[in-house]
């Protein structure tokens, strides 16, 4: 079992920046890719940004593209989502996920989810 346990959210103005945090506990962090997804209320969720075990490779929504940036600490098993230039269309809850197989196809283990707020 991996717990993950997202922080970082909040309310902030359109044109300012947000780190969310995702921290990892139970089994071995590296072993999982991890990604950051999002759901804005009456939308489905969706795929925001991806980083492989290592950090050596991320992927990224094209309409996060440029704007935000994953990144990942396997020291202290936490992956964070560096998020600048917001939108209030970037407005939803937030979930971090782990992959225990790196084919990006299913992801074992989910966060609760932290509310991020853009106001225009």
């Amino acid at each position: 079992q991996v717990q993950l346990v997202e922080s970082g959210g909040g309310l902030v103005q359109a044109g300012g920046s947000l780190r969310l945090s995702c921290a990892a506990s139970g089994r071995t962090f590296s072993n999982y890719a991890m990604g950051w997804f999002r759901q804005a209320p009456g939308k489905e969720r969706e795929f925001v940004a991806r980083i492989r075990r290592s950090g050596s490779m991320t992927y990224y929504a094209d309409s996060v593209k440029g704007r935000f940036t994953i990144s990942r600490d396997n020291a202290k098993n936490t992956v964070y989502l560096q998020m600048n230039s917001l939108r209030p269309e970037d407005t939803a809850v937030y979930y971090c996920a782990a992959d225990s197989s790196g084919t990006a196809l299913t992801y074992d283990y989910w966060g609760q989810g932290t509310q991020v707020t853009v106001s225009s």
